[in-house]
């Protein structure tokens, strides 16, 4: 995880992000490593930017968002350097919903003393500026409002919003386990009335015994055929049932494998930005909501 400067253990509740801010960690570690051949001298910076903004995308929205985090850990995250609190701090600004790092709003950084392209609303570029990027972030586009650019602002896997990737996961999962606790009943209903089935058969049977001493042979071999065929149905209904399919396994790692889990996540996300979501709407009394949002209300 990442290095902490102090020995006091972590609050209550930073388990929950742990994992997700330990791989960011290692991934950037790797990053740094790689080698540069290949590359324009600016990006091979870009993976630091770009996982710097989600991690400190996946904690603000863990916390602000979908409130599954203290404000102990949030404020914990700040204090320990884990997370770029001037970048939630331009977040929480009108207009900077979405900015990709501080670096790009700086006029001392670009010539002319204005910001980067990836500032600029795709709507109000030229036709031959609609696919660039910032030469040090790898941004295609921050700006905020309706369809001012795309909604994965660096078009990989950095971009992807982890908050929403970890909460569709966990209602991926909730499904999966229903639909599981649902086939095991239906199985032991299943056993429960084949033996009751079984008993009656095993009564009646005895009856029949009792009463066809002394049948011949022939009937004998129809009764043996009947049943070895009642066998061979019930063979092959367990076949059936262990090739139930519970539904895919999470995707390894902390980011979406799959083009469904993104979506997903996306149309999670989408629904916080919004304000259509009930958890997202309820205050849980774990901090103040961005300054936009107070504003919107």
């Amino acid at each position: 995880m990442p290095p902490r400067r102090s020995n006091k253990p972590p609050p209550a509740g930073y388990d929950i992000i742990e994992p997700v801010l330990e791989a960011l960690e290692n991934e950037l570690r790797d990053k740094v490593k790689e080698s540069n051949v290949n590359k324009r001298n600016t990006e091979s910076i870009w993976p630091v930017h770009q996982i710097n903004w989600q991690r400190t995308r996946y904690v603000y929205d863990m916390y602000y968002t979908y409130h599954r985090i203290s404000k102990q850990v949030y404020d914990y995250c700040i204090k320990h350097k884990l997370i770029d609190a001037g970048l939630i701090a331009k977040w929480k600004k009108p207009g900077y919903e979405r900015l990709c790092s501080t670096y790009v709003i700086n006029p001392a950084n670009y010539k002319f003393g204005t910001t980067s392209i990836c500032r600029v609303p795709m709507k109000d570029r030229p036709e031959n500026a609609r696919d660039a990027q910032d030469p040090t972030t790898g941004c295609l586009g921050c700006a905020s409002g309706k369809d001012a650019g795309p909604r994965n602002i660096f078009g990989n896997k950095y971009g992807q919003n982890l908050a929403a990737v970890q909460i569709a996961r966990e209602k991926r999962r909730e499904t999966m386990e229903e639909k599981k606790k649902k086939m095991m009943m239906m199985r032991k209903r299943e056993q429960e009335q084949e033996g009751e089935n079984n008993s009656n058969d095993h009564g009646e049977e005895e009856q029949e015994d009792e009463r066809g001493r002394g049948q011949n042979n022939a009937q004998q071999y129809k009764d043996d055929g009947e049943s070895e065929t009642d066998d061979e149905e019930e063979t092959d209904d367990e076949d059936d049932d262990d090739e139930d399919d519970f539904g895919p396994s999470p995707a390894a790692g902390v980011w979406a494998g799959s083009r469904k889990l993104e979506a997903e996540s996306e149309v999670i996300a989408q629904v916080a930005v919004d304000g259509g979501g009930g958890e997202e709407e309820e205050d849980t009394g774990n901090g103040n909501r961005p300054l936009k949002k107070l504003r919107a209300d």
